[in-house]
């Protein structure tokens, strides 16, 4: 037996989706960065020292959901049709915290779905926003990353219970 491995342990696979159907596949996922109210209004405004935030961060978006494939090991690589990114800016009232919430939907025509390429595009998305902003208000917090819904495939469509409400189209 190999010193590495025990019967219980799987090797590592890429799964072989050459048999499964080319049908249409979305996604969404979302996440929020959690920021000080005097950080969202210069998110908003785009008086960052490094430029405007909200149209980088949609390019990171955009640009990861790409490049997926490259950094998750056992991802295929897909053929993107569309990327949207949402992103929000929510105005602390009441005592909750200010924040920016970031949704993604990913479309593709593929035998696999888009779920990492929508989850690591709400990642970067929300890194670059902090990255952006870090010199000024360093205790932001990422968090609440997650998919939300997806459709197509074998498995069926799933909806998260409270998820957003973003068109499937």
């Amino acid at each position: 037996m190999n010193a590495t491995m025990n019967e219980s342990t799987q090797p590592v696979k890429m799964i072989n989706v050459g048999g499964k159907a080319m049908t249409l596949r979305t996604a969404v996922a979302s996440g929020q960065l959690t920021v000080q109210s005097e950080t969202l209004e210069r998110i908003r405004s785009s008086t960052l020292v490094k430029g405007d935030a909200l149209q980088t961060a949609r390019i990171a978006g955009i640009m990861a959901a790409k490049r997926t494939s490259e950094f998750v090991p056992l991802c295929h690589p897909l053929p993107l049709e569309g990327v949207d990114v949402d992103i929000e800016c929510v105005s602390g009232t009441g005592g909750s915290q200010s924040m920016v919430l970031v949704i993604v939907r990913v479309v593709t025509t593929a035998k696999t779905g888009v779920e990492m390429e929508a989850l690591t595009a709400v990642t970067a998305s929300l890194m670059t926003l902090y990255d952006m902003a870090k010199s000024i208000d360093p205790d932001m917090v990422i968090s609440e990353i997650k998919l939300d819904t997806k459709t197509g495939g074998s498995s069926g469509d799933y909806v998260r219970s409270g998820a957003p409400a973003v068109s499937p189209e």
